[in-house]
């Protein structure tokens, strides 16, 4: 079913919308009509960033959009800042007339401001739509706002609807649309193909534990494999979490979510690589055969893990789909991952973290986080904890006994999973909006995604790997 996403391609009897700041308000207002110039007066417009004002025209009708932003050339607070219009302008379609500074960057938290999750109740109102911006290429703007409205849904859909089979029935349907060659691996299959922490994770859940595998491209193209932690619900386990916490566990399959959204931008922009994606898809449940704190598995890469604790279980799905994906050697491999709580304490929920053994990789990721407003923040594989993840009885413990610098050490976890960290880079994802901010909304999202599709895209047309 086709998504709308509130893109229109034609102008024509669109509402103009006049970004303005307020260092030039006064000239901007001097070639306004003296009746607008009262109007903008009366209502106290002073074109400051994130003041609107919908201006009438002779007949009473909305003839324009005034919106304050910040200065030309002042460092943007808020990228996403154009998306409020999106909340306060009444049904109609809308284009930009005096353009804002990067006119892709708020077209896309317009669209993205738009997004309402309405699989339970219908939408309230039509909401405004956007005209293409001139000069931004539509069919791209538009790709990326249906991959993170697919995405959020994916995220905001609860447990009982969006349980591992409808995880890996998205993935697959993704698959098919593209021409994917796709493979799932489900239940006692997984200990046959030995996948044996997945099936430990997910084995005490009513729905079967999986592995979804699916691959596009040419062979000879750049190798960029995907990896999406997909946990679509998490009671923590035998280690079972408090209610508070667990309540909203049914976007543990973020990680999932950002991978599919990210996959979607590249095949639908035709992106030449040899694309793909694996996604270990669980519940972590309570039951008989739920798995204990101090069992031992020996996970695919051959080494022993010693239980910890059983809320520490993404590390452990993503473990065996890690080794997996190191066993193609790829270019590039990516994973994402609702990880840990101590990420949101260090950096909140707008920032997720990345960890990577590259220097150049890392920059490169920083690089394209900023110019897509797509913020990440590079966090330190700290040699020095690492040993805190030795076992005693076992290769490695899924947790250190001293609780600090967790997600430095998940991800140090990780890292002994990947056969070449310098190609490798983790992004422990929070997936999720507390509050409705520009671009936005409260509820599901998917991070990180944007600024690889341009990293991947960059990578992809140059030829190369690093």
């Amino acid at each position: 079913m086709a998504v709308d996403i509130g893109l229109d391609e034609g102008t024509r009897e669109a509402i103009p919308i006049d970004f303005v700041d307020a260092g030039d308000w006064e000239g901007y207002a001097a070639g306004l009509p003296e009746r607008a110039r009262a109007f903008a007066r009366a209502c106290g417009f002073e074109a400051k960033p994130g003041q609107s004002l919908l201006e009438p025209g002779e007949n009473g009708a909305l003839e324009r959009v005034l919106f304050g932003v910040e200065a030309h050339g002042a460092r943007q607070r808020d990228p996403f800042l154009a998306g409020k219009l999106a909340t306060l302008l009444p049904p109609g379609v809308y284009r930009f007339d005096r353009a804002a500074a990067d006119p892709e960057a708020a077209a896309l938290a317009f669209l993205l401001s738009r997004y309402r999750f309405s699989r339970y109740v219908a939408p309230k109102a039509e909401r405004a739509r956007l005209c293409a911006p001139k000069g931004v290429d539509a069919a791209r703007l538009a790709r990326i706002v249906r991959a993170v409205v697919m995405g959020r849904d994916l995220v905001n859909t609860p447990a009982n609807d969006m349980g591992p089979e409808a995880l890996s029935g998205a993935a697959l349907e993704l698959a098919e649309r593209h021409g994917a060659t796709s493979r799932v691996v489900v239940g006692g299959a997984l200990l046959t193909e030995n996948f044996p922490l997945i099936h430990a994770v997910g084995r005490a859940s009513a729905q079967a534990p999986r592995l979804v595998d699916f691959v596009h491209g040419p062979e000879d193209a750049l190798k960029v494999t995907l990896v999406g932690k997909g946990v679509c619900f998490d009671t923590g386990g035998l280690d079972i979490k408090p209610s508070s916490s667990m309540l909203p566990m049914k976007k543990d399959m973020g990680g999932a979510a950002v991978a599919l959204s990210l996959a979607s931008m590249l095949l639908e922009g035709e992106v030449p690589v040899r694309l793909r994606v694996i996604l270990p898809i669980v519940e972590n449940s309570v039951s008989a055969s739920a798995y204990r704190p101090g069992d031992v598995y020996r996970g695919r890469k051959g080494l022993s893990v010693e239980i910890g604790n059983t809320d520490a279980e993404g590390r452990l799905v993503l473990a065996d789909a890690l080794a997996l994906a190191s066993e193609d050697a790829p270019d590039l491999l990516f994973d994402f991952a609702t990880l840990t709580g101590a990420a949101r304490v260090a950096l909140g929920p707008e920032l997720p973290p990345f960890y990577t053994g590259c220097d150049a990789l890392a920059q490169d990721i920083a690089k394209h986080a900023a110019a897509a407003a797509d913020p990440v923040w590079r966090m330190p594989l700290w040699d020095n904890y690492d040993s805190g993840l030795d076992g005693k009885i076992s290769d490695v413990v899924n947790v250190t006994s001293n609780g600090m610098a967790g997600s430095i050490t998940a991800a140090l976890f990780l890292r002994r999973f990947v056969a070449d960290p310098e190609r490798w880079a983790h992004f422990d994802v929070y997936c999720w909006n507390p509050a409705a901010k520009p671009g936005r909304p409260e509820g599901g999202d998917i991070q990180a995604a944007r600024l690889l599709y341009d990293l991947i895209s960059a990578r992809a047309a140059e030829g190369r790997a690093s």
